[in-house]
């Protein structure tokens, strides 16, 4: 078997000719793979269906993990260690959670990172580990502070600037390279035209399939100058959807005509900017296979549309193989060999690597996967590996973390670029800004929701700090998404002591409790302004506060950039990327898309 050198000897050439930043012109002259395709027919077959999965594993270690996660990789995947599971299923890519301890600080990350390239590269024919993660800001992330925290994709249509979303992706795609992430899975370029959609809504950038276009493509541009694999997702489209594929099998009811107008633009955007690799869906879409598969097991919508139709020819990943919504109609002994036949190259995150990989080696060598088949995909992966310069640099080290890993440079741009989204909706008598003056002592009460990573604490508490660096004196008092009766006492009592409120709302329905803990603070008269820290919608529930403003996440940045609004310290120039329709009655738009005021 050749060595690790004999391997990196044979690919340097490759590698070196295929940098993403050069991804724009993939499509004018093809790499010669010929050293690549030498490779590939070298490998065993199991060494090629290793390189198809993208696994998650415990611990902050590669090879010395808590014993915590020992116990947790030995009940879910059999191995004790991240360098035991490479070595048992030579898998192909690694994916970090927050959850599985993969991610503690920027330094350890890195350690990580090369923990398992080391682990790989040290076996007969090694090959370096695309190590991934869902780094998409907002209420998605998995790496936290001291890394830079930009605001998440809603806001970010919020800002509109595509300037904005290219330096989001060089800036983040920077960093997460210095960690050894090197695939992260954004942008979401789903077009959410559905306000009650659980799974995406501020994920997405908007519902205006034109300006979600130009914005993932900016977004793909900056993560790939930066040598990161951007990750367009939910191909063929979950932005109408009422159901969380994570529990559930949505349905797609749009026409093919609609597709071709709303879903499919973002996708063909990302496509002509040279995207590295695009993450399928667990819906079901009638009007592009009416089968009744998902979408991720669908050859006609992988294979047909995506490669055929849109002449995609990177890598394609299924989202997680444990959702619910690709296990609905197979077992999961039957969906990594399906999502296959429909042309997909990486699978994700099977519940049993086991299983999975058994099953896929097993459809080979029963003739119903061919070994060509395989070569295909394994080709397209080893191609983006070396795109990336895997092969030449695996390794991350740790000087580079400190060298790009939330500098003041960076975190100042993430400040500036939030400062642009934050969107002001309501503003009766002009209460906004609020006068430190008038206004001295505030109330901050509301929503608590789990905190992502881009978080410090809790909303409240992060809001009243930022009021109080500005001048105000804020007190922050949690009510939870559904305040108790008992609890809405507790903030009406607090604020007449207070010379106006705050209230961070978070999802706000017809019937939620919030409704009413706002209703009644605004029954004492003390000046009320709400912040929504999630779906703009909110403000259709709330048609009597006389201040609103949308955040779009409550993130720190975010957060920040919504108290130097309510201070006058920056004037609201977000504007809503997503139309507000009424709450009595949906059929008309409230608030249309581009809507927002200003001071």
């Amino acid at each position: 078997m050749p060595s690790r050198r004999t391997v990196l000897a044979a690919t340097a050439g490759v590698a070196a000719t295929l940098a993403l930043g050069d991804t724009a012109h993939a499509d004018d002259s093809k790499p010669d793979d010929s050293e690549l395709r030498s490779l590939v027919s070298r490998m065993t077959l199991e060494e090629k269906v290793g390189q198809l999965f993208v696994m998650r594993v415990y611990g902050h270690s590669a090879t010395a993990p808590d014993q915590a996660d020992i116990d947790a990789n030995l009940k879910e995947i059999g191995v004790r260690t991240a360098a035991e599971l490479i070595e048992k299923y030579r898998v192909g890519g690694i994916i970090y959670f927050t959850w599985a301890h993969n991610t503690r600080d920027p330094h350890q990350i890195a350690g990580l990172s090369d923990g398992i390239q080391r682990a790989s590269l040290g076996l007969p024919r090694g090959l370096p580990v695309l190590i991934s993660t869902d780094q998409e800001h907002g209420i998605v992330c998995r790496v936290g502070k001291p890394a830079t925290l930009f605001p998440g994709a809603m806001a970010m249509g919020a800002g509109g600037s595509r300037g904005d979303a290219r330096t989001l992706g060089r800036i983040s795609g920077a960093e997460l390279r210095a960690m050894g992430i090197r695939q992260d899975y954004s942008p979401v370029a789903d077009v959410n035209v559905n306000p009650a959609n659980p799974v995406i809504g501020v994920r997405s950038l908007g519902a205006d399939p034109d300006a979600v276009a130009g914005l993932v493509a900016a977004e793909v541009g900056g993560y790939q100058a930066s040598s990161v694999a951007a990750t367009a997702k939910h191909f063929p489209g979950h932005g109408d959807t009422a159901v969380d594929s994570h529990y559930g099998f949505p349905v797609i009811t749009h026409s093919r005509e609609v597709w071709e107008k709303l879903d499919a633009v973002p996708f063909r955007a990302a496509i002509r900017a040279g995207i590295a690799s695009i993450m399928t869906a667990h819906i079901q879409f009638p009007a592009l296979d009416d089968s009744g598969d998902p979408a991720t097991l669908s050859h006609p919508i992988v294979t047909g549309i995506l490669r055929g139709e849109l002449g995609y020819d990177g890598v394609v990943v299924t989202d997680s193989l444990g959702m619910e919504g690709v296990r609905t109609k197979y077992g999961d002994d039957r969906v990594p060999v399906l999502a296959l036949k429909a042309g997909v190259d990486q699978l994700l995150n099977p519940p049993s690597l086991d299983v999975a990989w058994h099953a896929v080696l097993n459809a080979v060598r029963a003739g119903e996967l061919t070994e060509a088949r395989l070569d295909e995909s394994v080709l397209r992966i080893l191609r983006l590996k070396a795109k990336l310069r895997l092969f030449d640099e695996p390794y991350v080290g740790q000087a580079g973390v400190d060298r790009a890993v939330g500098t003041p440079a960076h975190l100042a741009a993430a400040d500036r670029i939030a400062g642009r989204t934050t969107t002001l909706l309501v503003n009766e008598g002009g209460l906004l800004p609020l006068s430190r003056s008038t206004h001295r002592k505030l109330l901050v009460v509301g929503a608590d929701p789990a905190s992502p990573s881009g978080t410090t604490g809790p909303p409240t508490g992060v809001l009243a700090a930022a009021l109080t660096e500005l001048g105000f004196t804020a007190t922050a008092l949690s009510t939870g998404t559904a305040p108790s009766t008992a609890t809405v006492a507790k903030a009406v009592a607090a604020a007449q002591d207070a010379d106006a409120v705050v209230v961070g709302t978070y999802n706000v329905t017809a019937t939620s409790p919030q409704k009413t803990l706002v209703e009644q603070l605004l029954a004492t008269g003390r000046p009320v302004v709400a912040v929504a820290v999630r779906n703009p919608y909110d403000v259709a529930q709330l048609p009597s506060v006389p201040g609103f403003l949308a955040a779009y996440s409550w993130t720190d940045v975010e957060l920040r950039a919504a108290a130097r609004v309510i201070a006058g310290k920056t004037d609201p120039r977000g504007r809503l990327p997503v139309p507000v329709q009424r709450a009595d009655d949906p059929a008309r738009v409230l608030y249309p898309i581009g809507y927002g005021l200003s001071y």
